[in-house]
C-alpha cells in the first residue's frame, strides 16, 4: 500500500502558523503581520475600524486564518 507522504506534509503546513519574522496570514479578511521581539512574537495588524491590533497564536488559530486573502 503507498501512501502520499508530500499531501500529509501539506495539511500540516496548512494548520500550523508560519514562525519566520514578516510573515503574512489573512484573518478576518484583514492581514495580520508577525513581528518579533526580545524572544517574543505577536501578530500585528488592523481591527475593523482601522485601529492596530495585536494577536496571538491562539487568539488567530481561534478566529480562524489563512495563508491566503479570501474573496468576500
Amino acid at each position: 500500500m503507498m501512501t502520499n507522504i508530500e499531501e500529509d506534509s501539506t495539511v500540516d503546513s496548512d494548520t500550523t502558523l508560519p514562525t519566520l519574522p514578516c510573515s503574512v496570514v489573512w484573518c478576518g479578511n484583514h492581514a495580520y503581520v508577525l513581528e518579533g521581539f526580545a524572544g517574543r512574537s505577536r501578530w500585528m495588524g488592523m481591527d475593523e475600524r482601522g485601529r492596530p491590533e495585536a494577536l496571538t497564536n491562539a487568539e488567530l488559530a481561534r478566529r480562524g486564518w489563512s495563508r491566503t486573502r479570501r474573496a468576500g
